[in-house]
């Protein structure tokens, strides 16, 4: 640049005496350089621009303090019961007495059954006792004319026997006779199907019109109040609590009152706290895993049959432990790195080794000291002054530090 403007002063000093005077009109090729010089002087102004100050980065220090510490794991929901809704005779469906998702009462009726070919079975029953009841008076009647005379020898005692013998058979006939009513006047009442437990009755599989029989699933109720969510711990995190689920299983008392949260699968924490009720007899096969249970209550059926989240339990209290913003950790793929600021302002790369996250935090178990200063926010303006020149990425990016103020409460423990 410093050569251009050697070479412009050059051309132009045969016309700065002329430029002076006021007689003088320079020609067009004068006017070109003259813009050329312009030029060139702007790019010179341009050149010599102040350079930028260094990156601005928000930074926090590393905090120690004793925090819980939560397992999760993937959870399913159900309920206690999922009663599915089978008649107990076939026949033609008539009637659909709810709405299909609707809330039900134990006892409610859902579904009836065309009633007449069971009303006439029932009809046919009463026939046949009423038969069976005239034949056993019969019979009875065939016992008291012929006992006295056997006792006179008018009679052989052979014909009495045979009388007592059909006496007895009317009598067993009336007593199948009136199973048989019985039996008849139930298949009858079952052409009413009724809810079995209070609960959400699913949409009907079967519709009006359909042959329906005892194979027939026609819906499902399941219970909502409490709902139970199922999840799968590791062995390893099992045997961690072993001795003192031992104790519980011991003791009678199934109900293992450990806080448990739920996280729906909006990321919402569900407001109320659930608690164990059972662990599986067995460790799963193959997966290395054992079933728990926990139980929470749902009155206004938030949380529905069949849907996922998860279930957070405090498993321990980690004593002095070091935390900082998630924000703040670097992750490239297994690897995690944070931005150091050294007390000369300067920020330089550190790989650590990251725990559980708590809360808004991430539990550093190995690279960082209580008080050391990281950043939060910028560090891609670090990572960018760090890639531009190589010497800056060993000894450190100059910084200008402003302390990083989280959201309101965004740090508060769990």
């Amino acid at each position: 640049m410093r050569n251009n403007q050697l070479i412009s002063e050059s051309i132009l000093e045969p016309y700065k005496q002329n430029l002076l005077s006021k007689n003088f009109l320079p020609p067009l090729a004068s006017l070109f350089l003259v813009a050329v010089l312009c030029n060139i002087t702007s790019c010179e102004k341009q050149e010599q621009k102040p350079q930028p100050g260094p990156p601005e980065v928000l930074v926090t220090e590393v905090t120690a303090r004793d925090v819980p510490v939560f397992d999760e794991a993937v959870a399913t929901l159900s309920g206690p019961v999922n009663a599915d809704i089978t008649p107990k005779v076939q026949g033609y469906l008539i009637k659909q007495n709810y709405q299909n998702g609707s809330l039900v009462n134990k006892g409610q009726l859902l579904f009836e059954i065309d009633p007449r070919p069971l009303l006439a079975s029932l009809e046919q029953a009463k026939a046949d006792v009423a038969r069976a009841q005239a034949n056993l008076e019969r019979t009875n009647n065939d016992v008291i004319r012929d006992t006295p005379l056997a006792a006179q020898n008018a009679i052989p005692q052979k014909q009495l026997d045979n009388d007592l013998s059909a006496q007895a058979a009317a009598k067993a006939q009336v007593l199948a006779m009136q199973a048989a009513e019985q039996q008849a006047e139930l298949n009858l009442g079952w052409t009413k199907v009724y809810s079995p437990v209070d609960g959400i009755a699913g949409v009907a599989n079967s519709q009006i019109g359909d042959l329906v029989g005892t194979s027939t699933k026609m819906t499902t109720v399941s219970q909502f109040d409490p709902i139970w969510a199922y999840f799968f711990i590791s062995e390893s995190a099992y045997l961690a609590s072993a001795p003192e689920i031992t104790r519980i299983l011991r003791s009678g008392d199934i109900d293992v009152r450990l806080p448990v949260e739920f996280i729906q699968a909006n990321d919402q924490p569900y407001p109320l706290k659930g608690k164990i009720i059972f662990v599986n007899r067995q460790v799963t096969a193959g997966t290395g895993t054992i079933q728990l249970a926990a139980a929470f209550r749902n009155k206004e059926v938030i949380l529905r049959p069949g849907g996922f989240g998860r279930v957070r339990i405090r498993s321990r209290i980690s004593k002095n432990a070091l935390l900082v913003p998630q924000q703040a950790v670097i992750q490239v793929q297994t690897d995690y790195q944070l931005v150091i600021l050294t007390p000369e302002n300067r920020a330089r790369f550190r790989p650590v080794k990251v725990g559980e996250r708590v809360g808004t935090d991430w539990l550093i178990t190995e690279g960082v000291k209580p008080g050391e200063k990281v950043v939060v926010e910028g560090y891609l303006k670090v990572l960018q002054a760090a890639g531009q020149n190589p010497e800056l990425a060993r000894e450190g990016v100059p910084v200008a530090a402003k302390p990083y103020v989280p959201p309101s409460g965004a740090r508060a423990s769990n």
